[in-house]
Protein backbone atom coordinates (compact mmCIF):
# COMPACT_ATOMS: atom_id res chain seq x y z
CA UNK A 1 0.00 0.00 0.00
CA UNK A 2 1.02 3.72 -0.56
CA UNK A 3 0.70 5.79 3.00
CA UNK A 4 0.90 9.43 3.60
CA UNK A 5 1.77 9.86 7.42
CA UNK A 6 0.73 12.87 8.65
CA UNK A 7 3.31 13.82 11.68
CA UNK A 8 2.60 17.52 13.23
CA UNK A 9 5.49 17.65 15.41
CA UNK A 10 9.07 17.47 14.68
CA UNK A 11 10.41 14.55 12.80
CA UNK A 12 12.36 12.26 13.67
CA UNK A 13 12.65 13.50 17.70
CA UNK A 14 12.88 11.52 20.67
CA UNK A 15 9.38 12.24 22.54
CA UNK A 16 6.04 9.94 22.52
CA UNK A 17 4.24 11.25 19.39
CA UNK A 18 7.69 11.61 17.17
CA UNK A 19 8.46 8.17 18.22
CA UNK A 20 5.47 6.33 17.73
CA UNK A 21 5.08 7.64 13.95
CA UNK A 22 8.94 7.39 13.19
CA UNK A 23 8.74 3.20 14.82
CA UNK A 24 5.68 2.53 12.80
CA UNK A 25 6.10 4.46 9.43
CA UNK A 26 9.70 2.41 9.42
CA UNK A 27 7.99 -1.08 10.30
CA UNK A 28 5.34 -0.68 7.73
CA UNK A 29 8.14 0.22 5.22
CA UNK A 30 10.41 -2.18 6.41
CA UNK A 31 7.07 -4.88 5.56
CA UNK A 32 7.09 -3.74 1.98
CA UNK A 33 4.83 -0.80 2.08
CA UNK A 34 5.30 2.83 0.19
CA UNK A 35 5.32 4.85 3.59
CA UNK A 36 5.34 8.76 2.89
CA UNK A 37 5.66 11.29 6.43
CA UNK A 38 4.51 14.79 5.99
CA UNK A 39 6.33 16.51 8.72
CA UNK A 40 7.77 20.02 10.14
CA UNK A 41 10.67 21.11 8.92
CA UNK A 42 12.33 19.96 12.31
CA UNK A 43 13.72 16.65 13.05
CA UNK A 44 16.98 14.38 13.57
CA UNK A 45 18.21 13.40 10.22
CA UNK A 46 16.17 10.50 9.21
CA UNK A 47 18.41 7.10 8.67
CA UNK A 48 16.29 4.52 6.84
CA UNK A 49 15.70 3.53 2.94
CA UNK A 50 12.14 2.38 3.84
CA UNK A 51 10.43 6.37 4.58
CA UNK A 52 9.72 8.88 2.45
CA UNK A 53 10.13 12.45 4.27
CA UNK A 54 8.33 15.45 2.96
CA UNK A 55 8.89 18.49 5.37
CA UNK A 56 7.14 21.74 5.14
CA UNK A 57 8.98 25.27 4.16
CA UNK A 58 9.16 26.26 8.11
CA UNK A 59 10.34 29.45 9.38
CA UNK A 60 14.30 29.10 10.21
CA UNK A 61 13.84 30.99 13.28
CA UNK A 62 11.47 28.44 14.63
CA UNK A 63 13.19 25.92 16.84
CA UNK A 64 10.88 25.03 19.04
CA UNK A 65 10.47 21.50 19.52
CA UNK A 66 8.51 21.42 22.93
CA UNK A 67 5.46 19.27 22.77
CA UNK A 68 1.88 21.38 23.76
CA UNK A 69 0.12 23.72 21.38
CA UNK A 70 1.55 27.35 20.75
CA UNK A 71 0.19 30.07 18.57
CA UNK A 72 3.13 29.82 15.86
CA UNK A 73 2.30 26.41 15.43
CA UNK A 74 -2.09 26.57 14.65
CA UNK A 75 -1.52 29.96 12.83
CA UNK A 76 1.72 29.01 10.66
CA UNK A 77 3.19 25.42 10.99
CA UNK A 78 0.06 23.25 10.37
CA UNK A 79 -1.48 25.63 7.82
CA UNK A 80 2.16 24.87 6.37
CA UNK A 81 1.42 21.28 6.46
CA UNK A 82 -1.68 21.17 5.28
CA UNK A 83 -0.94 22.80 2.24
CA UNK A 84 2.08 20.21 1.62
CA UNK A 85 0.34 16.94 2.90
CA UNK A 86 -2.04 18.15 -0.37
CA UNK A 87 0.54 18.56 -2.60
CA UNK A 88 1.88 14.95 -1.36
CA UNK A 89 -1.74 13.79 -2.23
CA UNK A 90 -1.62 15.73 -5.70
CA UNK A 91 1.56 13.53 -6.37
CA UNK A 92 0.12 10.13 -6.76
CA UNK A 93 -3.01 7.56 -5.85
CA UNK A 94 -2.46 7.05 -2.10
CA UNK A 95 -4.17 4.00 -0.56
CA UNK A 96 -4.93 5.79 3.04
CA UNK A 97 -3.97 8.96 5.26
CA UNK A 98 -3.05 7.83 8.81
CA UNK A 99 -2.87 10.91 10.88
CA UNK A 100 -0.97 10.71 13.94
CA UNK A 101 -2.85 12.82 17.07
CA UNK A 102 -5.65 15.86 16.70
CA UNK A 103 -3.10 18.23 14.65
CA UNK A 104 -2.73 15.27 12.49
CA UNK A 105 -6.41 14.70 12.14
CA UNK A 106 -7.08 18.32 11.25
CA UNK A 107 -4.39 19.08 8.49
CA UNK A 108 -5.48 15.60 7.42
CA UNK A 109 -9.57 16.56 6.86
CA UNK A 110 -8.56 20.12 5.23
CA UNK A 111 -6.43 18.57 2.61
CA UNK A 112 -8.46 16.24 1.40
CA UNK A 113 -10.57 16.41 -1.42
CA UNK A 114 -12.56 14.83 -3.67
CA UNK A 115 -12.00 11.06 -4.22
CA UNK A 116 -9.73 11.55 -1.04
CA UNK A 117 -7.95 7.88 0.47
CA UNK A 118 -9.94 7.13 3.68
CA UNK A 119 -8.24 8.75 6.74
CA UNK A 120 -7.49 6.74 9.66
CA UNK A 121 -6.84 8.71 12.80
CA UNK A 122 -4.28 7.61 15.35
CA UNK A 123 -5.14 9.51 18.95
CA UNK A 124 -2.57 9.28 21.16
CA UNK A 125 -3.95 10.99 23.94
CA UNK A 126 -7.36 12.69 24.79
CA UNK A 127 -7.33 16.21 25.05
CA UNK A 128 -9.39 16.80 27.69
CA UNK A 129 -6.70 15.44 30.20
CA UNK A 130 -3.83 16.30 28.20
CA UNK A 131 -4.75 20.49 27.28
CA UNK A 132 -4.97 21.38 30.78
CA UNK A 133 -1.16 20.75 31.56
CA UNK A 134 -0.13 23.41 28.83
CA UNK A 135 -2.45 26.38 30.57
CA UNK A 136 -1.57 27.69 33.86
CA UNK A 137 -4.96 29.17 33.92
CA UNK A 138 -8.52 28.32 32.97
CA UNK A 139 -7.53 24.61 33.36
CA UNK A 140 -11.53 23.80 34.49
CA UNK A 141 -12.03 25.98 30.55
CA UNK A 142 -9.23 24.03 28.96
CA UNK A 143 -10.97 20.81 29.96
CA UNK A 144 -14.20 21.25 28.91
CA UNK A 145 -13.03 22.54 25.57
CA UNK A 146 -10.75 19.24 25.52
CA UNK A 147 -13.70 17.44 26.26
CA UNK A 148 -15.87 18.99 23.21
CA UNK A 149 -12.65 17.99 20.85
CA UNK A 150 -12.80 14.92 21.96
CA UNK A 151 -16.42 14.16 20.96
CA UNK A 152 -16.29 16.33 17.65
CA UNK A 153 -13.26 15.30 15.70
CA UNK A 154 -12.47 11.50 15.71
CA UNK A 155 -15.78 11.39 13.91
CA UNK A 156 -13.96 12.52 11.11
CA UNK A 157 -11.89 9.77 10.61
CA UNK A 158 -12.92 6.60 8.84
CA UNK A 159 -11.09 4.73 11.61
CA UNK A 160 -9.81 5.29 14.95
CA UNK A 161 -6.65 3.77 16.08
CA UNK A 162 -6.29 4.43 20.26
CA UNK A 163 -3.03 3.48 22.06
CA UNK A 164 -4.76 2.21 25.47
CA UNK A 165 -8.30 0.07 25.87
CA UNK A 166 -9.30 3.02 28.49
CA UNK A 167 -8.61 5.24 25.64
CA UNK A 168 -11.30 3.40 23.42
CA UNK A 169 -13.78 3.15 25.65
CA UNK A 170 -13.92 6.89 26.65
CA UNK A 171 -14.45 7.32 22.94
CA UNK A 172 -16.75 5.15 22.50
CA UNK A 173 -18.38 6.42 25.20
CA UNK A 174 -18.67 9.82 24.00
CA UNK A 175 -21.38 8.23 21.60
CA UNK A 176 -19.92 9.64 18.12
CA UNK A 177 -17.30 6.94 17.25
CA UNK A 178 -19.24 3.62 16.59
CA UNK A 179 -17.36 0.47 18.06
CA UNK A 180 -16.72 -0.76 14.83
CA UNK A 181 -14.49 2.23 13.81
CA UNK A 182 -12.42 1.88 16.29
CA UNK A 183 -9.28 -0.08 17.07
CA UNK A 184 -6.68 -0.35 19.98
CA UNK A 185 -2.67 -0.72 19.01
CA UNK A 186 -0.46 0.21 21.70
CA UNK A 187 2.82 1.26 20.96
CA UNK A 188 5.79 -1.27 20.54
CA UNK A 189 9.61 -0.85 21.59
CA UNK A 190 13.11 -2.05 20.25
CA UNK A 191 13.82 -4.92 22.79
CA UNK A 192 17.07 -5.61 21.77
CA UNK A 193 18.42 -2.00 21.72
CA UNK A 194 17.19 -1.52 25.41
CA UNK A 195 18.63 -4.57 26.25
CA UNK A 196 22.44 -3.63 27.18
CA UNK A 197 24.60 -6.01 29.30
CA UNK A 198 27.24 -3.21 29.93
CA UNK A 199 25.30 -1.52 32.76
CA UNK A 200 25.22 -2.82 36.32
CA UNK A 201 22.69 -0.59 38.56
CA UNK A 202 24.65 1.99 40.35
CA UNK A 203 23.45 2.32 44.32
CA UNK A 204 20.58 4.71 45.34
CA UNK A 205 20.06 6.27 41.50
CA UNK A 206 16.28 7.54 40.26
CA UNK A 207 16.14 7.79 37.02
CA UNK A 208 13.32 9.86 35.33
CA UNK A 209 13.62 10.14 31.18
CA UNK A 210 11.29 11.81 28.99
CA UNK A 211 10.59 15.96 28.99
CA UNK A 212 9.77 17.90 31.82
CA UNK A 213 6.45 19.39 30.44
CA UNK A 214 4.00 20.11 33.21
CA UNK A 215 1.83 16.59 32.53
CA UNK A 216 5.24 14.72 33.76
CA UNK A 217 4.00 15.42 37.33
CA UNK A 218 8.08 16.54 37.54
CA UNK A 219 6.99 18.43 40.33
CA UNK A 220 5.28 15.62 42.53
CA UNK A 221 8.74 13.70 41.51
CA UNK A 222 10.51 16.68 43.54
CA UNK A 223 8.48 16.42 46.49
CA UNK A 224 8.33 12.36 46.41
CA UNK A 225 12.31 12.35 46.32
CA UNK A 226 12.72 14.83 49.45
CA UNK A 227 10.42 12.12 51.41
CA UNK A 228 13.39 9.53 49.59
CA UNK A 229 15.96 11.24 51.13
CA UNK A 230 14.69 11.34 54.74
CA UNK A 231 15.11 7.01 54.79
CA UNK A 232 18.09 7.00 52.03
CA UNK A 233 20.29 10.22 52.49
CA UNK A 234 22.72 8.79 49.38
CA UNK A 235 20.07 8.88 47.36
CA UNK A 236 20.22 10.84 43.88
CA UNK A 237 18.12 11.76 41.30
CA UNK A 238 18.93 11.67 37.49
CA UNK A 239 17.01 13.49 34.97
CA UNK A 240 17.92 12.23 31.82
CA UNK A 241 16.45 14.87 29.37
CA UNK A 242 16.86 17.90 26.83
CA UNK A 243 14.72 19.77 28.96
CA UNK A 244 14.98 23.19 30.82
CA UNK A 245 15.30 22.13 35.03
CA UNK A 246 15.61 25.85 35.54
CA UNK A 247 12.33 26.46 35.95
CA UNK A 248 11.64 23.73 38.74
CA UNK A 249 15.15 24.60 40.28
CA UNK A 250 13.33 26.98 42.97
CA UNK A 251 10.96 23.85 44.39
CA UNK A 252 14.00 21.70 44.45
CA UNK A 253 15.88 23.99 46.50
CA UNK A 254 13.40 24.80 48.71
CA UNK A 255 12.99 21.03 49.61
CA UNK A 256 16.44 20.92 49.90
CA UNK A 257 17.62 18.65 47.16
CA UNK A 258 18.84 20.94 44.69
CA UNK A 259 22.03 19.18 44.89
CA UNK A 260 20.80 15.98 45.13
CA UNK A 261 19.15 16.11 40.90
CA UNK A 262 21.38 16.16 37.80
CA UNK A 263 19.33 16.64 34.96
CA UNK A 264 21.70 15.84 31.41
CA UNK A 265 20.70 15.36 27.88
CA UNK A 266 21.01 11.40 26.74
CA UNK A 267 20.50 10.92 23.28
CA UNK A 268 19.13 7.29 21.69
CA UNK A 269 21.84 5.38 21.17
CA UNK A 270 23.12 6.34 25.25
CA UNK A 271 19.53 5.63 26.74
CA UNK A 272 19.87 2.01 27.40
CA UNK A 273 23.14 2.14 28.76
CA UNK A 274 21.77 5.30 31.12
CA UNK A 275 18.36 3.39 32.21
CA UNK A 276 20.16 0.40 33.34
CA UNK A 277 22.49 2.26 35.63
CA UNK A 278 19.51 3.26 37.64
CA UNK A 279 18.45 1.30 40.48
CA UNK A 280 14.41 2.73 40.61
CA UNK A 281 12.96 3.65 37.34
CA UNK A 282 10.04 6.27 37.75
CA UNK A 283 7.05 7.54 35.64
CA UNK A 284 5.48 9.87 37.72
CA UNK A 285 2.78 11.36 35.25
CA UNK A 286 -0.58 11.61 37.01
CA UNK A 287 -3.21 11.97 34.16
CA UNK A 288 -2.90 9.60 31.26
CA UNK A 289 -5.25 8.41 28.28
CA UNK A 290 -2.68 6.96 26.72
CA UNK A 291 0.60 5.05 27.68
CA UNK A 292 3.74 6.94 27.64
CA UNK A 293 6.35 5.53 25.54
CA UNK A 294 9.31 5.62 28.71
CA UNK A 295 6.92 2.94 30.14
CA UNK A 296 8.14 0.67 27.21
CA UNK A 297 11.63 1.89 27.68
CA UNK A 298 11.87 0.98 31.11
CA UNK A 299 10.17 -1.98 31.04
CA UNK A 300 12.69 -3.26 27.98
CA UNK A 301 15.69 -2.25 30.24
CA UNK A 302 14.86 -4.89 32.77
CA UNK A 303 14.73 -2.16 35.87
CA UNK A 304 12.32 -1.68 38.37
CA UNK A 305 9.28 0.57 37.75
CA UNK A 306 7.85 2.78 39.73
CA UNK A 307 4.64 4.44 38.40
CA UNK A 308 1.29 6.58 38.95
CA UNK A 309 -1.97 4.37 38.33
CA UNK A 310 -3.03 6.62 35.60
CA UNK A 311 -0.23 6.25 33.04
CA UNK A 312 0.67 3.01 34.43
CA UNK A 313 -1.46 0.57 31.76
CA UNK A 314 1.06 -1.44 30.72
CA UNK A 315 2.05 -2.48 34.44
CA UNK A 316 0.50 -5.19 36.34
CA UNK A 317 1.50 -4.40 40.10
CA UNK A 318 3.72 -6.38 41.94
CA UNK A 319 4.05 -8.61 39.09
CA UNK A 320 5.85 -6.15 36.72
CA UNK A 321 5.88 -2.92 38.65
CA UNK A 322 4.83 -0.93 41.50
CA UNK A 323 1.61 1.37 40.87
CA UNK A 324 0.45 3.40 43.29
CA UNK A 325 -2.52 5.88 43.58
CA UNK A 326 -2.50 8.88 41.08
CA UNK A 327 -0.91 11.81 42.89
CA UNK A 328 -0.06 9.56 46.24
CA UNK A 329 3.65 11.24 47.25
CA UNK A 330 3.92 9.43 50.05
CA UNK A 331 3.28 5.58 48.54
CA UNK A 332 5.16 7.15 45.47
CA UNK A 333 8.09 7.44 47.81
CA UNK A 334 7.86 4.75 50.13
CA UNK A 335 7.77 2.38 46.70
CA UNK A 336 10.94 3.73 45.38
CA UNK A 337 12.74 3.05 48.99
CA UNK A 338 11.23 -0.83 49.09
CA UNK A 339 12.87 -0.86 45.75
CA UNK A 340 15.75 0.58 46.94
CA UNK A 341 16.28 -1.90 49.62
CA UNK A 342 15.36 -5.11 47.95
CA UNK A 343 17.64 -6.05 45.02
CA UNK A 344 15.71 -9.36 44.59
CA UNK A 345 12.39 -7.67 44.35
CA UNK A 346 14.16 -5.13 41.78
CA UNK A 347 15.54 -7.96 39.69
CA UNK A 348 12.48 -10.20 39.36
CA UNK A 349 10.08 -7.27 38.24
CA UNK A 350 12.57 -5.71 36.30
CA UNK A 351 13.07 -9.52 34.64
CA UNK A 352 9.05 -9.98 33.85
CA UNK A 353 8.90 -6.22 32.54
CA UNK A 354 11.55 -7.25 29.91
CA UNK A 355 9.89 -10.54 29.61
CA UNK A 356 6.35 -8.98 28.57
CA UNK A 357 7.35 -6.32 26.25
CA UNK A 358 9.61 -8.45 24.55
CA UNK A 359 7.11 -10.85 23.98
CA UNK A 360 4.21 -8.49 22.88
CA UNK A 361 5.00 -5.19 21.92
CA UNK A 362 7.67 -5.40 18.77
CA UNK A 363 6.90 -2.46 16.17
CA UNK A 364 6.63 -5.30 13.61
CA UNK A 365 3.57 -6.24 16.04
CA UNK A 366 2.44 -3.15 15.56
CA UNK A 367 2.94 -2.68 12.08
CA UNK A 368 0.96 -5.87 11.40
CA UNK A 369 -2.03 -4.80 13.26
CA UNK A 370 -1.96 -1.27 11.41
CA UNK A 371 -2.03 -3.57 8.18
CA UNK A 372 -5.24 -4.86 9.39
CA UNK A 373 -6.95 -1.98 10.09
CA UNK A 374 -5.80 -0.08 6.53
CA UNK A 375 -7.49 -3.83 4.98
CA UNK A 376 -11.00 -3.32 7.54
CA UNK A 377 -11.07 0.68 5.98
CA UNK A 378 -10.17 -0.18 2.86
CA UNK A 379 -13.15 -2.85 2.50
CA UNK A 380 -15.66 -0.77 4.09
CA UNK A 381 -15.16 2.82 2.89
CA UNK A 382 -16.79 2.28 -0.86
CA UNK A 383 -18.92 5.28 -0.16
CA UNK A 384 -19.02 8.25 -2.87
CA UNK A 385 -16.25 10.87 -2.84
CA UNK A 386 -19.11 13.15 -2.43
CA UNK A 387 -19.72 11.51 1.28
CA UNK A 388 -16.44 12.04 2.26
CA UNK A 389 -16.57 13.54 5.67
CA UNK A 390 -14.25 16.98 5.46
CA UNK A 391 -13.89 20.53 6.49
CA UNK A 392 -12.94 23.17 3.64
CA UNK A 393 -10.66 26.08 3.94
Amino acid sequence: MKIAMVAACPFPWPRGTPIRAHRMAEALGQRGHDVHVVTYHLGDAMRTRHVTVHRIAGPAIYAHAAPGPTLTKLALLDPLLTRKLRSVLRGGHFDVIHAHHYEGLLCGLLARRRHAPPLVFDVHTLLESELPSYSAIGRSLMKRIGRALDRLLPAYADHVIAVSEDMRRELERLGRVSRSQLSVISNGVEADHFCSDTAEPMRNVIVFAGNLAPYQGIDLLLRAFARVRQEVPAARLHLLTDGDFNPLRPLAEMLGIASSIEAMAVDYAALPQALRAATVLVNPRPVCSGVPQKLFNYMASARPVVSFAASAALLEHEKTGLIVSDGDIAAFAAAIVRLMRDPALAARLGKSARLLVSKHYSWDQVAARVEQVYAHVLASTRHASDDVPRIVL
